[in-house]
């Protein structure tokens, strides 16, 4: 069948991405799925570097979201997901490609902190609280062998009070701060390259989707 059939959402993987590079996470998708036509969680369980990883499962959680990750139709967590499923999560974490203009450039920093934003808003309520912020910087940090205990929980308090300023700052005094929202999340990444630190390291057969 013809692949042209429906427009491209802006999201699908653009034309540069190569033939080969579609053959490489195919691969990638069959040695985790070990020869299947989909992918389950605990498929995840082989994944030497997700092993260690502090948020390995939001990072899991993630690849099956079905209505804001996978951008389906209802609610809740997929089962299993395809190669086609596949290749749209692994589509939020596209390196820069250096002909993008600056209007694609901002949507696509905005679709990784979207992905991002969805991994600390675990409630679905789209919003994170100040609290649920400082446990996500606290378990990326934890996994840091350089830091130590207090200079995580010091880090992490930091970046709450951080966000509290830029979050709360802006409100009247009878409204409630209920949480970070889509909007603040942006505020707190302004001049963090995001662009660079969330990328693929999953293209080496050996290792997978790395957010730091």
């Amino acid at each position: 069948g013809s692949l042209g059939a429906h427009p491209p959402s802006p999201l699908s993987l653009p034309p540069t991405v190569t033939s080969e590079q579609i053959e490489h996470l195919h691969r990638r998708f069959k040695q985790l799925s070990r020869d299947q036509l989909t992918i389950r969680k605990e498929n995840f369980d082989s994944i030497p570097d997700l092993e260690f990883n502090p948020i390995r499962g939001k990072i899991i959680h993630a690849f099956f979201d079905k209505r804001r990750n996978l951008r389906q139709e209802s609610d809740g967590l997929a089962d299993e997901i395809n190669f086609e499923d596949f290749l749209t999560i692994m589509s939020y974490f596209r390196p820069i490609e250096m002909n993008m203009d600056e209007e694609q450039l901002d949507r696509f920093r905005k679709e990784k902190l979207k992905f991002l934003f969805h991994m600390y808003d675990s409630d679905h309520d789209g919003k994170i609280t100040l609290q649920e912020y400082r446990n996500v910087v606290e378990e990326l940090l934890s996994g840091n062998p350089h830091l130590e205990k207090e200079s995580v929980r010091s880090i992490a308090d930091g970046a709450m009070m951080e966000a509290a300023s830029i979050c709360v700052g802006q409100m009247g005094p009878d409204q409630v701060y209920e949480g970070i929202t889509f909007e603040d999340f942006l505020k707190m990444w302004q001049g963090i390259d995001i662009e660079t630190k969330m990328h693929v390291r999953f293209l080496n057969m050996e290792t997978i989707a790395h957010c730091y």
